[in-house]
């Protein structure tokens, strides 16, 4: 993760947008993409820290996330990026475990597409 993402999360978390936890976890992601040869920089993953972190926090304090009319296209989408609607399940099953917030399938969906977005930006050595 480079400096400018780094700041991305110190900031939510400092200004208190997001619990300390939601930070935390979001960090041991973006930390595991890394690990993973995944390009993680503000300019490729600053939407992606924004969008988990924030959804994470509103599901914490219990309000709902409403489903999305463009689920259905977004489910197209990501059709041809299994490993990324496999990634995005896997978060949720995390967040589920150590947060008590597991994502529902329209968070899972977006996730996905910035999953997506994440592994083309990424040297194509280090798909798998």
């Amino acid at each position: 993760m480079d400096d400018q993402l780094a700041l991305r999360v110190q900031l939510f978390r400092e200004s208190g947008q997001v619990r300390p936890e939601v930070a935390a976890f979001v960090t041991e992601e973006l930390d595991s993409l890394a690990a993973e040869g995944h390009t993680v920089t503000e300019a490729t993953a600053g939407m992606l820290t924004s969008h988990l972190m924030m959804a994470l926090d509103r599901l914490l304090d219990g309000t709902p996330i409403e489903e999305f009319r463009t689920d259905e296209q977004v489910a197209a989408e990501l059709a041809g990026h299994p490993e990324a609607v496999a990634r995005a399940r896997a978060v949720s099953l995390r967040a589920e475990r150590e947060l008590g917030a597991p994502l529902p399938d329209s968070e899972i969906n977006f996730l996905g597409l910035h999953l997506a977005v994440l592994a083309q930006n990424s040297p194509a050595s280090h798909h798998s």
